[in-house]
């Protein structure tokens, strides 16, 4: 009887031991994801490029780091947009030539990446391609043609620009089509609490041009400010196959500030 009375109370310890390291184990991975969630939620969100309509400045397959704090937080902020407040804590506005991810206005859900051109009360215009701004053409720059191989591998020779705004920011843009749909537009007239955003890409961006598809983006559709690529593979090669990375990588492009 002595023996099995041991015998059952060693299964016992035996048994609660390892409901202890379960419940351990589950704490730790409970912690992993709220300080996950934290991170991602108030710091800096990881966002991949799906399109070229930022091109050169992001191309896709570019992995890159948002900063979650830059203009403050919204519903947007926060996983599943729950409806826990409106407008913003902590706001601040974004500059103009900020990379910005934002929610696309028509849905409230897709995530969108363009660059901030005009601000609340700006008059945005396009004449035969050049920027206008309030009454005043941005200057623009041609400079050396941007090289873009194909999978085929046919070079691809394409006209590019520098930009610069009226605060001195200045990126390259580029120009696939001399005289394309939206190289001249009506004036736009930036709402309050607006922004008026543009790909670099000008003639392969869906953007605030197209007012039914994109518009003006309010302020509270702001996630954050693009700051670094911290990650890039060629067009149509998967992030996850580590064995190819010698090959598909893009060395270069890593860690490039935004």
């Amino acid at each position: 009887m002595q023996r099995q009375s041991e015998g059952r109370g060693a299964v016992a310890t035996a048994k609660k031991k390892d409901e202890g390291g379960f419940l351990e184990t589950l704490k730790v991975i409970t912690h992993a994801l709220l300080i996950a969630v934290v991170i991602r939620t108030m710091l800096f969100q990881p966002f991949s490029i799906p399109s070229g309509s930022m091109k050169e400045t992001l191309l896709v397959g570019d992995y890159l780091f948002v900063s979650k704090f830059s203009y403050g937080y919204s519903k947007y902020s926060i996983p599943f947009s729950p409806p826990l407040f409106s407008g913003r804590i902590w706001g601040a506005s974004p500059e103009r030539g900020d990379v910005a991810v934002f929610k696309l206005p028509a849905d409230n859900a897709t995530d969108y990446i363009k660059r901030v051109i005009g601000m609340p009360g700006d008059r945005i215009q396009m004449i035969d391609g050049v920027l206008q701004i309030n009454g005043q053409a941005v200057p623009k720059e041609r400079i050396d043609d941007w090289i873009e191989t194909e999978p085929s591998g046919r070079q691809v020779r394409v006209p590019r620009f520098r930009e610069t705004l009226p605060n001195g920011v200045t990126y390259e843009t580029l120009d696939l089509v001399e005289n394309g749909f939206y190289d001249n537009t009506p004036v736009y007239e930036v709402p309050a609490n607006h922004y008026f955003m543009m790909g670099d890409n000008r003639d392969n961006s869906t953007d605030s041009r197209v007012l039914s598809a994109v518009g003006y983006v309010p302020y509270e559709n702001l996630i954050g400010r693009a700051e670094v690529i911290f990650f890039s593979v060629e067009e149509g090669s998967p992030a996850w196959a580590f064995w190819a990375w010698p090959w598909t990588v893009r060395w270069s492009r890593i860690l490039t500030p935004l």
